[in-house]
């Protein structure tokens, strides 16, 4: 586990690298990619469903990006971005795309549906934040600040 958390590091700072995130800031968008990693791949281990555990961690990630931004005063995405990547099911949508490609219908239809729910979650998660940070805020004030 302490080699896949290290991993996970290595690859979210590498994403904020590549996204332009200030270098100050890019430590603290690793660290919440650890956070992100390890509540999705141990909320299967209590039982939960992927789809469950990634709806869980994006909430998460998500809750936290929004608090860490508002304490640091940069913009959410800061955070957001790199802090998801853990949960992109990038290889579980290649392994649907190979099974259709292999005329494995059923077996591509059972992980692309698989990869739709867990995509739909990971929005839901993220949603469900911003509605949070949203509470007692009109549609314009919501993303302006001093007003």
């Amino acid at each position: 586990m302490w080699l896949e958390l290290l991993f996970c590091f290595m690859a979210t700072v590498a994403f904020g690298v590549i996204f332009n995130i200030p270098f100050r800031l890019v430590w603290w968008g690793g660290l919440i990619g650890i956070m992100t990693w390890f509540i999705y791949s141990s909320l299967p281990d209590l039982g939960l469903s992927q789809v469950n555990a990634a709806a869980v961690a994006a909430f998460t990630v998500a809750f936290s990006s929004h608090w860490l931004a508002k304490f640091k005063k940069v913009p959410v995405t800061t955070f957001m971005i790199p802090g998801i990547i853990p949960l992109v099911p990038g290889g579980r949508a290649y392994s649907s795309m190979l099974a259709f490609v292999e005329e494995n219908y059923v077996n591509g239809l059972g992980l692309g549906v698989e990869t739709l729910l867990q995509a739909g979650a990971i929005a839901g998660g993220v949603g469900f934040a911003l509605s949070i940070f949203s509470i007692g805020k009109g549609v314009g004030q919501r993303y302006e600040t001093h007003r």
